[in-house]
């Protein structure tokens, strides 16, 4: 089975700068970027952005080149990628929240890359990085006396705007790159399909470093809109909160952990800013709809749920759902909907063959979205990019490891992860099956389960447990989850936590996690 999205066409050069470029000139004088008091305009913008690009490629950093940019939020890093995007070149996310161990890995596996954009709070973290970096008050230094035109580098669709850091199933950094067609083809269609338009004022809530922000970035540029940026390295849900109080921003785009707790921050204080959003944008992870229904359900919420499946590989979205049509029954998993223009997803066996409705198999996806590979790589996750016939033409396709079926009405329903089952006493297990089981029981408001392996390298499942109020006994849960799940499934030990830990992506850190369970069980240890 192949669910098609909407064929639509696409400009000869479907690229997103031009697109800002040509609200830079209609209203010059509408406000593109907001941040920490700051207010600048899309002339303004514009012409930093062209200072910058003509600077990158009298050094040399034009097509083909990576530039790497390593920035708090600001409006130096919206200039930093524009001005990369219009020199030719292609920007890498290195997300100021990451360790400087971390960054130092990163920068060793980034080809041809030119230099590196930092500010003097960032720049100890890239001071390992074998080519130039540069700061902004060099660059603004050096560009000065630059044209505040934009310089006549072409540009292709084919050609790599971006290229983020993903783990895939190896833990092993990848740099997975982005194509210019793939990305316009994203905000276009989130324009088109969604009627953004110039009021659609966005606020990025999410890391530096996370596929999800890229679109985030952009989208409101690509739409003539207002972008807001917190002055902040890592997610503050109270400055967050305040800032929809206090702007007129209409959409968000976060991972389904990060709007639980914009939703928790409001129900706390009673307050309507979220639920009056036009939009937010979610996906990145399993969703646990019972943490935002009764939000969501509320008499006066006029803000559409937009539950959104992707894969960085392939530009980050490649479907989406409002979940307003969502009914959850005891064992329902909420779809992730139908894909975005130009994009396919096939549902395969393991011999590559075709799934009915119903059927179980990997999500794959082709189309416009599909990106240009690892760079780098040689891997074998590099042979997840592939090539099917499809009447007869060939389309590239990549195999995203994820599992997940159609249903009978034509919805994608993402199942987990193939790789994610762990064999516990024997059998295959999902611990997302359990995580949704687990949300279900009265007195559990989140959870989270991990896998640990005992000395004799045997699987153990750890859940991690986040009560509405008291803390509930760990045999009252146990009996409760063997009314609906197999004993293989029921974990072995239960941990009470105050909160789920997020990364800096706004995903719950299941690593942080295990290093609670472990530091507990260590201590418990040594006294007795």
């Amino acid at each position: 089975m192949i669910l098609e999205g909407k064929r639509v066409p696409l400009p000869a050069v479907p690229v997103v700068h031009r697109r800002f470029e040509a609200h830079a000139r209609a209203t010059p004088d509408a406000v593109a970027v907001v941040c920490a008091g700051q207010r600048v305009t899309y002339a303004e913008l514009d012409a930093r952005a062209n200072r910058f690009a003509h600077l990158l490629a009298a050094r040399g950093a034009g097509p083909g080149a990576k530039v790497g940019i390593c920035l708090d939020y600001s409006v130096d890093l919206v200039v930093a990628i524009l001005g990369t995007l219009k020199a030719g070149a292609a920007y890498v996310p290195l997300d100021p929240s990451y360790p400087a161990a971390r960054l130092r890995l990163l920068l060793g596996r980034i080809p041809g890359l030119a230099l590196v954009v930092a500010s003097p709070a960032t720049a100890g973290l890239v001071g390992s990085a074998a080519v130039e970096v540069l700061g902004p008050e060099e660059l603004s230094g050096r560009s000065a006396g630059l044209p505040t035109t934009g310089p006549d580098v072409p540009v292709t669709g084919d050609d790599v705007c971006y290229a983020v850091f993903t783990s895939g199933s190896t833990g092993t950094p990848k740099l997975t790159a982005v194509r210019h067609e793939g990305w316009f083809n994203l905000l276009n269609w989130l324009a088109l399909e969604y009627g953004l338009h110039r009021g659609s004022h966005n606020l990025v809530v999410s890391a530096f470093g996370f596929d999800l922000s890229q679109r985030s970035l952009l989208m409101p540029l690509f739409c003539g809109a207002t972008q807001h940026l917190m002055a902040s390295r890592n997610f503050d849900g109270a400055l967050a909160y305040r800032m929809l109080a206090e702007h007129p921003i209409r959409t968000v785009h976060c991972a389904s952990s990060t709007l639980y707790l914009l939703v928790d921050w409001e129900t706390a204080r009673g307050g309507a800013h979220l639920a009056g959003l036009d939009y937010v944008l979610f996906g990145g992870e399993p969703l646990k709809f019972e943490r935002i229904e009764a939000w969501a359900r509320r008499e006066g919420n006029t803000c559409t749920l937009l539950h959104q499946y992707g894969v960085a590989e392939c530009t980050d979205v490649a479907t989406s759902y409002d979940l307003v049509a969502h009914r959850p029954g005891d064992q329902d998993i909420a779809p992730v909907g139908r894909p975005a223009y130009n994009t396919g997803i096939h549902l395969l066996d393991e011999r590559q063959r075709g799934l009915g409705a119903g059927e179980s198999g990997e999500i794959c996806i082709s189309g416009a979205g599909v990106g240009a590979g690892y760079l780098g790589g040689t891997g074998p996750e590099s042979e997840r990019f592939t090539t099917v016939e499809v009447d007869g033409v060939p389309r590239r396709l990549y195999r995203t490891g994820d599992r997940g079926h159609v249903t009978e009405a034509g919805e994608l329903v993402v199942a987990g992860r193939m790789d994610a089952q762990v064999k516990v006493r024997g059998m295959r297990i999902d611990p997302t099956d359990i995580e949704r089981a687990l949300g279900r029981l009265a007195g559990v408001k989140e959870a989270a389960v991990a896998v640990e392996y005992t000395a004799s390298g045997e699987a153990e499942l750890i859940a991690f447990l986040v009560p509405t109020g008291e803390e509930t006994a760990e045999n009252e849960v146990r009996l409760r989850l063997l009314e609906t799940l197999p004993r293989n499934m029921v974990p072995a030990r239960f941990l009470t936590v105050p909160e789920l830990p997020l990364s800096p992506h706004g995903k719950v850190d299941r690593a942080v996690l295990l290093d609670e369970f472990r530091n507990q069980y260590a201590a418990g240890s040594a006294t007795e």
